[in-house]
């Protein structure tokens, strides 16, 4: 990541250069930049650093979380977790983000293989789409984008709450094919299923007979020892104190590289985290930056009227919001404060649904879901999401906004 930045950088700089020399050898007056001092040129920047400064500090907390959770937090303990019991798995699912608050960006390569260990698929689907909103970062985000207005982050929380939970029972309903690309087979009536298949099972398979041949081993070499130790104690001419002296040195020795071994692998989970939170904010990074321009380029450009006669509208204002959320494919953390720069002109009922639907769906985790899902399993849930959260929203609206 770092290669490619200064990859790009480096060609920025070569370009502005060139013009400069062109500029001074054709003896030419510079472009006219007078307009980036203009009133709208500087509306523009204040909306684009505020949304970027205010969401900057909950995109750190988030891929911190999200990192400690991915190197401290085994998908084992997931699994074992998770109820059998259809209805408490889905239940589950929807609130396991508060203990596990993962991001949307690392999520679905883990529930790819959670899906493979025999996490059922609709309780999966439910992680996948209610983990990246009700969770305590998400929460804290939205609360303060929303100072004013805290029952906004009171209604994302449950209006999330209530399209996953829909959207899991639809697919434990009418999904019994496994929908994991690659994998073949059917589920099993309770809706587990995805033993794993192919290169997974060999995998799997290699790896117990690692670990048995590993353990049986390292027990074996153990008796070996002890009782070559044992032999030489009993058959060697030497005082027993000269005996005690040996046996001191090697248990020291031994417990000398038994710390040494925990602190390696406390330092390389440090950095792996470190790594991790750093990736993950960079790839993060370049869609904040996208949606502040973009949000900001629509505040500044189209005209206030306009807005507000699509933000007002019954359907056109979800509509605009769900096709923004899409497009800017903005992490659960950050965009919170781009909606509330649409507080002014649009409903309630429609940021609440680019608050939901955005993290649900949008162009990024289209592309993930394709790589780990079939394809007509992906174009299924996204059905699902667009006339769920649609229908959700306009009767939460209903209910309670108006």
């Amino acid at each position: 990541m770092q290669t490619i930045v200064q990859r790009w950088v480096t060609n920025i700089l070569a370009v502005l250069c060139i013009l400069m020399l062109v500029l001074i050898y054709t003896q030419k007056q510079p472009p006219d930049l007078s307009f980036l001092s203009s009133a709208g040129m500087q509306n523009f920047k204040t909306l684009f650093i505020s949304i970027i400064l205010e969401a900057l500090p909950f995109v750190l907390l988030g891929v911190l979380v999200s990192a400690l959770l991915q190197m401290f937090v085994s998908e084992q303990t997931i699994r074992r977790l998770t109820p059998k019991n259809p209805v408490l798995g889905i239940l589950f699912a929807c609130v396991v983000g508060i203990i596990f608050p993962l991001c949307e960006c690392g999520m679905v390569p883990v529930i790819r293989r959670l899906v493979l260990k025999g996490m059922p698929v609709y309780v999966a689907v439910v992680f996948i789409l209610a983990g990246p909103i009700i969770n305590p970062v998400v929460y804290a985000a939205t609360f303060m984008a929303f100072r004013t207005r805290p029952e906004i982050a009171y209604s994302r929380m449950a209006l999330a709450f209530v399209v996953a939970a829909a959207i899991g029972l639809i697919v434990y309903r009418f999904v019994k094919r496994n929908p994991i690309r690659g994998a073949a087979g059917d589920l099993s009536a309770n809706g587990y299923g995805a033993h794993p298949s192919g290169h997974d099972a060999q995998h799997s398979a290699h790896e117990h007979e690692h670990t048995y041949k590993h353990g049986h081993s390292h027990e074996h070499d153990h008796v070996h020892m002890h009782h070559h130790d044992h032999t030489r104690h009993h058959g060697h001419t030497h005082p027993h104190s000269h005996a005690d002296h040996d046996h001191t040195h090697d248990h020291s020795h031994a417990h000398s590289h038994a710390a040494h071994d925990h602190g390696h692998s406390r330092s390389s989970r440090l950095l792996g985290v470190l790594g991790h939170a750093s990736d993950e904010f960079f790839d993060m990074g370049k869609y904040l930056i996208f949606g502040a321009f973009l949000t900001a380029l629509i505040q500044t450009l189209v005209a206030r009227e306009s807005l507000v006669s699509i933000g007002q509208g019954d359907f056109t204002s979800h509509l605009f919001m769900m096709g923004l959320g899409y497009v800017l494919s903005l992490c659960s953390t950050s965009d919170a404060f781009v909606a509330s720069s649409f507080s002014a002109t649009f409903s309630t009922g429609s940021l609440l649904t680019f608050l939901v639907f955005g993290p649900m769906l949008d162009i990024k985790s289209t592309l993930m879901l394709l790589s780990a899902f079939r394809a007509r399993f992906v174009l299924l849930l996204s059905a699902l999401v667009i006339i769920v959260v649609l229908a959700a929203s306009l009767l939460y609206e209903r209910l309670f906004f108006l």
